[in-house]
């Protein structure tokens, strides 16, 4: 598995990339983006008077509706390439000379916000699910009313003090190449860290290490899912030698994150036999199994608690190969058909003690890549006829059913949204599932301060229909924010810092999209570089009873002495 070197500091203007004064001061102006070229069909709409506000939904028929796989959007529609803006809603003109009028209006609207806010409060601190026949004496309903959902509270208290200060920044190891060291869980007690060939777990008391397990080789994958208090990994079975440089990635293992413990490992062969082991590039796991997969000959999985074997590696006569699995609530793959550039795509739902398909998803033909978003429901992403834009790797997210059959399907070739998926078929960020919806970040863009600062906002996607929500959680000015996981119903985000702040951990309630702040990391100069010199991409952020994780998931020399000190993970606390 090639594994690209991380950036030394986030990309520059990347998708929550630390935001520094512009050159030339604030209020510098920002150069438009590059217009999209014309593409061939049908004349394009007139455009409509006003445009909405950033992050809004978008309306009306098109491309925000089911729709089967390859079948593009009609040209012009709202979202669709050449596409028409949707109108915004207008204010009321001046009201002339009716001025009496006018000051009716103003007051019987102040009122009207004064009932609906109390009214709200009352609902809130009472917990009551509501009732009756408007959409808006339910509280259990989205700020748009687009759907009642059943609220779930989460586990996430606020603590007494949010004003965090750094737990445990470790130095990151200096290695000879590149190389992975992708894995990290945080339990009530302890955070559990991957390292050069070995995985440590570290108290959150005071960051102290409780224990160390040794592996023989680099480690090159590791589950992000947790069963059982276990997680599993992928190892090399020794150390490269000048003699053998390249060491396959074969052996999986399950560790027992409380004690240490290695619960057991092993690697396997083939079904159409021989003694070579079979390599892997990502592992996951569900419930009592653990999949592994590699990209030409296929997937195996073992059970969780003993490693027997549950199934082998095929490929059938049709050179059909699983290159990937989503654990988690359920076990899917994506299944991969045929020889470049003539690949078949399948998404499929699994039984996990056989690894049979129950249900299965075909792709239009020409994607050569798909991901998995969530399990339960399946939901895939792919790049539709490289459409996708901003380098998010995906252009369109497919809602699958239990029966195989595509239940939604959500546009995101716009790139005005912030989800991404790259280099393994589990591996997507900045989305997050719940509620019946999809959570994800609109793609960062300039802020309404003078400042030149950027910002975006969280959005969400119905899985019933395929449409935007009217979820709209603000980051604020000069912050960037995208989601870390559900917490119940609520949604668990991290705000990327401008150059000036630290961070915040905030949990935003899913049925008014209100934020509270969890945590606020230290503004001091150490604290801030060494919260945001990580990359989205390659790091892992874990947040859990106000302690918080940042770590990367490969490490290399710096490209320089001069560079900031960097760490293996940096951490915060509050109490």
């Amino acid at each position: 598995m090639s594994i690209p070197p991380p950036p030394s500091q986030p990309p520059s203007g990347g998708f929550g990339a630390p935001q520094d004064p512009p050159p030339g001061g604030f209020g510098a102006p920002v150069p438009p983006s590059e217009p999209a070229a014309p593409q061939a069909g049908p004349p394009q709409q007139p455009p409509a008077a006003a445009q909405p506000a950033y992050g809004y939904p978008q309306t009306g028929p098109g491309y925000g509706y089911p729709q089967q796989p390859g079948t593009p959007p009609p040209f012009g529609a709202p979202g669709a390439p050449g596409g028409a803006p949707v109108p915004a809603p207008q204010p009321p003109a001046a009201a002339g000379g009716n001025d009496k009028r006018t000051q009716l209006t103003i007051v019987g609207a102040a009122v009207l916000a004064i009932v609906l806010i109390v009214g709200g409060g009352l609902w809130y601190t009472s917990g009551d699910s509501g009732g009756g026949d408007k959409a808006d004496s339910n509280p259990s309903a989205s700020p748009g009313n687009d759907k009642p959902q059943d609220f779930v509270p989460g586990t996430e208290k606020v603590p007494g003090n949010p004003k965090s200060k750094p737990l445990l920044n470790l130095p990151s190891p200096v290695p000879a190449d590149v190389v992975g060291v992708a894995g990290s869980w945080l339990t009530d007690s302890t955070y559990i860290k991957s390292d050069l060939s070995k995985v440590v777990g570290y108290n959150l008391v005071d960051g102290g290490k409780k224990w160390e397990l040794p592996f023989p080789g680099e480690l090159c994958g590791a589950t992000k899912h947790v069963s059982e208090n276990k997680a599993a990994v992928l190892f090399k079975a020794s150390q490269p030698t000048p003699e053998n440089k390249y060491i396959q990635c074969t052996e999986v293992g399950v560790i027992d994150l409380e004690s240490g413990k290695l619960v057991w490992s092993g690697n396997a062969k083939s079904a159409t036999g021989g003694d070579k082991p079979v390599t892997f590039s990502s592992v996951t796991l569900s419930g009592k199994t653990v999949a592994a997969a590699g990209i030409s000959a296929g997937g195996a999985a073992w059970n969780l608690a003993d490693g027997k074997s549950l199934w082998l590696p095929k490929v059938d006569g049709e050179g059909c190969r699983d290159v990937g699995y989503g654990g988690g609530e359920a076990l899917a793959a994506i299944r991969k058909c045929g020889q470049s550039p003539n690949y078949t795509l399948y998404g499929q739902l699994l039984d996990p003690a056989t690894g049979a398909p129950t249900a299965s998803y075909k792709l239009s033909q020409g994607i050569e890549d798909a991901y998995i978003v969530a399990t339960k429901p399946l939901i895939v992403a792919a790049d539709v006829g490289k459409t996708a834009k901003n380098a998010t790797g995906i252009s369109d997210l497919f809602v699958v059913d239990a029966k195989g059959e595509l239940k939604a399907r959500i546009p995101l070739a716009s790139g005005d949204f912030g989800g991404k998926c790259g280099s393994e078929v589990e591996k997507c960020t900045n989305m997050v599932v719940g509620n019946g919806k999809l959570y994800l970040p609109s793609y960062e863009h300039q802020g309404q301060q003078a400042s030149g600062g950027r910002t975006n906002e969280l959005l969400s996607f119905d899985l019933e229909t395929g449409k935007q929500t009217t979820d709209r959680a603000d980051a604020g000015e000069r912050y960037t924010m995208f989601p870390l996981r559900m917490d119940g119903s609520n949604i668990i985000a991290y705000k990327n810092p401008p150059y000036d702040k630290g961070g915040q951990i905030v949990s935003i309630d899913s049925r008014t999209m209100k934020e509270t702040v969890l945590m606020e990391n230290p503004e001091d100069k150490a604290s801030r570089r060494a919260e945001t010199g990580y990359s989205p991409e390659y790091s892992e952020y874990r947040y859990h009873n106000g302690k918080f994780f940042i770590s990367r998931t490969t490490v290399s020399k710096p490209y320089s002495d001069k560079d900031d000190p960097e760490y293996l993970f940096v951490s915060f606390t509050a109490s």
